[in-house]
Parts: C-alpha cells; structure tokens; sequence
C-alpha cells in the first residue's frame, strides 16, 4: 500500500522548473504537489559508482532539491563502462565532482553537497543526518553495515540495491516505518554472520547497462517515499537476472522481533504530538519550556528565534537526552521534521511538542504582528 509521504512540500515551483518537470505535473496521481515535495527533499546517495551514478542522474533531473553524494575514490578508466556520470575527462577527479557538474546541468535548482570522504561506522550518522531518505549504491557489505546501522538508528529509510556479474536485487529497508507497517532491516536480508566473503566487481565484472537498470529503480523508490505516491518495496525484494530477461519479487519479513533499542525513532502516533501556534509556543516558552530547532547548520545561518537551541535532527535522534528532561518545543522550517523529532522524543520519556508550520509560520506571523 502507499505510505504516508516523508516530505512536506515547498510553497511553489518557479517557471523554469515547472516547464522542466511538466510530464512529472501530468502524471496522474503525481501532480503538482508531488514534484514541490520533491523540491524539498534531502537524498543522500552513498557511493557515486555504478549504482550512485545513474541514481544521482535521476535523482537530479527529477527535481530533488538537495542531493548529499557520498563517495572518497576518484574516477578511473574502468569505471566509464557502468558508471555513467562520469566522463573520460574526469579520470583522476573525485567522483564527488561529477555529481556536481551533472546535476547542474540537469536540474539547475539541485544542490548537490559533494562529500569526498569514507564512509565509516564512525561518522556513517554524521554524514546521513538530514536526510529524508538514503540511497546505498557502495560495493562492499562493510559499507553497506554502516550505511544500515546508521539509518536504522537515524529512522531513515534506506533504498538498496546490489549489482554483480548479470544478477541485481533492490529492496527497501526501515527501522522505523508508519504506524502497522513491520520494520525490515539488512540483517534480515543478510545476516552479518552469513555474508562471507563477496567477491569484487573487479573479480567477476558486472554489466554495465544493468547498472542503469538497478540506478533507475533505486532512484523510483526514493521518488515513491518521498512523495507517497506508489508502493515502496519495503518487505520485498526485487531479483533481476539480466541474462533470461527476467525480474521476480520475494517477499522479506523481520527475521526477529524488532528491537526497541534500536529504533530510536519509533515513536508514538503522529497525533499524539501536540502542535502549538506562535502565541502558545510564547506562551510555554515564558513558562520555562526550551526551544529547540533542528534545521542544519546552513538553515539556522539564515535566522534563528531568539533563545533556541540549534541541534540538527540527525544528532537529537542520535542523542534524545541532549535535550534535556522537557518540556520542549521543536521548531524546523515547515514543521515535518520538527513532527518526527517531537515522536522520538516523547517515545523517550521527554514532554515533547511542535511549533505548528515551524519557521515559515513563525516569520508569517511575526510579520502579521509587526504590520498590525
């Protein structure tokens, strides 16, 4: 079944992006709403090679507003064979760069923010914070450990996919989908103690133009989550095998009972979570109640209200208790992430509520005030 969609949309498109993105606007069931979720979401794209390549390429001409490509190699020979964002000018470059050029010249109202560095157990939550949804197109089940583990701490939902020799698999995997939905995990899939040791594309090879294939379908899950238009493949996995020209789907279930822990995001009903307009967040803030907004850094830059305590959303879902015993009031730019922020924190025992339409609200309404 469709899920509720991730991103809250942007107020309106300007003329050059609706004309780009007219056949995603006439698409039925899509429409105008869904492309101006697009324009507000964050991907970030871990690996810029022969999955991250066509995925960033999509991604980008499909209008998602900000693109985090994740990736420390720089581009070789071999790769101009399957990874198709990169051009025989760029041998040597970081991979990073090319995700820039492209997508500038794809989509020119994408951010793309190039991160040219490993991707580790260590800094894998850093790196993902923000982000509405990561896509994992690495090589390596060391990798794809930490990109999992810091997405199911994070709660966000992780498109994947494998490639290798003329066989792919891509699902979609979630510590903490909606409300009824079972969580599904890479562990479930495979178990850390049964993956052994994979062979490289290096030793096998892989076909390129399926590459493509297995990019393309990443980066439609990632439009699906977004938007909430579709069904995600959470709980399936599609097998491609490109030699017979044929693609099955098995289903995937929690191999265990969820482990609360974990799911540092799991939290309660999104109804459950007060939302207070501008007077009565005043008004708690005068009776003792701390502010707390969870925009990133370069959003705060741009203004903060006065008093607030700025901790991005990655690292309060990392660490409910920086925030304190409560109560607290969650303010982000529209409000979706302050909503998510506010769940996990009253998941965790803190007296958590929303400042109602976030930022935008809150300089509307200043405005209102000062022109009165």
């Amino acid at each position: 079944m469709p899920f509720p969609p991730l991103v809250a949309p942007v107020e309106t498109l300007d003329d050059a992006e609706r004309t780009r993105t007219a056949r995603h606007v006439a698409l039925a069931g899509f429409g105008d709403i869904a492309q101006r979720r697009l324009a507000a979401a964050h991907v970030a794209v871990v690996g810029a090679g022969g999955l991250g390549s066509p995925t960033v390429l999509a991604l980008a001409a499909a209008g998602v507003g900000t693109l985090t490509v994740i990736d420390d190699d720089e581009v070789e020979a071999s790769n101009l064979q399957r990874q198709v964002m990169h051009r025989v000018a760029d041998v040597g470059r970081p991979k990073v760069d090319s995700a820039v050029r492209v997508a500038g010249d794809l989509s020119p109202g994408t951010v793309v923010r190039p991160v040219a560095v490993r991707l580790t157990p260590d800094n894998a939550a850093e790196l993902l914070a923000g982000a509405h949804v990561v896509v994992d197109g690495t090589d390596t089940f060391e990798t794809r450990d930490a990109v999992a583990a810091a997405c199911e701490q994070l709660g966000v939902p992780l498109v994947w996919g494998v490639v290798q020799e003329f066989h792919a698999q891509a699902t979609v995997f979630w510590s903490a989908p909606p409300a009824g939905i079972a969580p599904v995990r890479l562990s479930d899939l495979y178990p850390t103690s049964t993956v052994g040791d994979v062979p490289t594309c290096a030793q096998v090879g892989v076909l390129g133009s399926l590459c493509l294939q297995v990019g393309a379908l990443l980066a439609t899950e990632a439009v699906k989550l977004i938007t909430g238009v579709g069904e995600p493949l959470l709980g399936r996995v599609v097998v491609i095998d490109a030699l017979r020209g044929r693609t099955d789907e098995v289903p995937l279930r929690p191999a265990t009972a969820p482990a609360p822990a974990v799911r540092v995001s799991a939290p309660p009903a999104a109804a459950d979570v007060p939302h207070l307009d501008a007077d009565a967040t005043r008004a708690a803030l005068a009776g003792g109640a701390t502010l707390i907004d969870v925009r990133e850094p370069h959003e705060t830059a741009r203004g903060v209200i006065p008093g607030a305590v700025e901790l991005p959303l990655g690292r309060l879902l990392a660490e409910p208790a920086l925030a304190g015993a409560g109560p607290v009031i969650v303010v982000c730019q529209v409000g979706v992430r302050a909503d998510r922020a506010a769940r996990a924190l009253r998941a965790a025992g803190v007296d958590a509520a929303v400042l109602a339409g976030g930022m935008d609200a809150w300089t509307a309404e200043s405005a209102a005030r000062v022109d009165a």
